[in-house]
């Protein structure tokens, strides 16, 4: 028998999207992106270069997103449980 799949993002009770990590996977790909967008403020200042900061942050959270896309569960409008 199939084992059922482990999402590392659950979805949210209410509304569009994921919630907060359910397995440490997730919770890496979270600390992860969050070390990125922090060493975005010194690699690409945003005083310096402003454009390149902005696409390198874009740039992060579309990967996150993306990520949550493949590993989270299928994301639709959820009324609550």
């Amino acid at each position: 028998m199939p084992s059922k799949k482990v999402y590392w993002f659950p979805a949210k009770t209410y509304g569009w999207g994921w919630g907060l990590p359910s397995v440490w996977q997730g919770w890496l790909v979270y600390g992860i992106a969050f070390v990125l967008l922090v060493a975005g403020f010194f690699i690409f200042p945003p005083t310096a270069e402003p454009v390149i900061f902005q696409i390198y942050i874009w740039a992060v959270l579309l990967i996150l997103v993306a990520i949550c896309w493949v590993k989270g569960e299928p994301p639709r409008w959820r009324w609550g449980k």
